[in-house]
């Protein structure tokens, strides 16, 4: 089937990238949130992450102003009845997405296409919430989107063959590489990412090192672009959370056990840089170590 209209569910940090990046691409979009402010929030930084394109020569005035054009924002999720494709990009919970695909379901045309952008949580499980599993399968985006160039392209048990292929295209579409995985919780990047960064919390944890010196350590140790804990505050102290808990339920290996100091990093609300408090303080004008 040939995809021309998308419905992004969720306008934060995923949602606006994917959006941002399948509007260029030519796709009508539809950005739903439950906030206006959210939406017009999301869609001032995919006005700003153009313009910065535009800076840069990447791509025209021209495209920046069609892209945004092919936009539209609503609250009302029945406004994504009339799409090919939906791509859910909501809090990494599951029962968060499971309320949501159920409140989709009776909007949609049989032929749309149920999308999960989630980081770790069962495709499997999600689809078998829906009245069309063979339609439905995980669809992975890197953060930031507009810059990473991998997608993560996971079937579920029940995933087509015709579903598998029109997201490919659409991935292809975007110009960018997708990379086929299993529904094994946290699929691949996270099954390996997540692990890492929690280690690195346990060394801090332990005092084996200070989040300077374990940041600075990883970049010049190991050439990696950002520190462990740097890039934790960037992905959501939450989010790295709730993938380090997948990954210990839905393997019942103890290696997995969430590092208690991320738990109460959690607790206390010092999520990361969306916060301004994680393992830095952002507030100020340069970011300063909390530990």
């Amino acid at each position: 089937m040939e995809i021309s209209k998308i419905g992004i569910v969720g306008a934060g940090q995923m949602g606006n990238g994917i959006a941002h990046v399948c509007a260029l691409a030519g796709y009508e979009i539809w950005l739903n949130d439950v906030s206006q402010d959210q939406l017009d929030k999301g869609v001032a930084l995919i006005d700003r992450n153009l313009e910065r394109q535009v800076s840069r020569e990447k791509i025209s005035a021209a495209d920046k102003a069609n892209a945004l054009a092919r936009i539209h924002t609503t609250l009302h999720l029945y406004d994504l009845g009339k799409t090919d494709l939906v791509i859910e990009a909501a809090t990494e919970r599951e029962t968060v997405k499971q309320a949501i695909f159920e409140d989709l379901l009776p909007h949609l045309q049989p032929h749309t296409i149920l999308t999960s952008n989630t980081s770790s949580i069962s495709i499997t499980r999600l689809a078998s919430r829906t009245d069309r599993p063979e339609k439905f399968m995980g669809f992975h985006f890197m953060n930031p989107v507009p810059v990473m160039q991998l997608v993560e392209l996971i079937r579920g048990i029940a995933t087509d063959d015709e579903t598998f292929t029109a997201c490919k295209a659409v991935v292809d579409r975007l110009g960018k590489t997708s990379a086929t995985a299993e529904d094994f919780p946290a699929f691949i990047v996270n099954r390996i990412l997540m692990p890492m960064i929690n280690e690195a919390v346990y060394t801090l944890y332990e005092g084996v090192g200070s989040v300077q010196s374990i940041d600075e350590s990883m970049k010049l140790g190991a050439n990696h672009p950002m520190g462990p804990l740097e890039l934790a505050d960037f992905i959501g102290l939450d989010t790295c959370l709730a993938i380090m808990n997948v990954l210990h339920d839905g393997l019942a290996d103890t290696k997995y056990r969430p590092c208690p100091l991320l738990t109460k990093y959690v607790e206390a609300g010092w999520l990361g840089r969306k916060t301004e408090r994680g393992f830095y303080d952002y507030r100020g004008e340069v970011p300063v170590p909390t530990r």
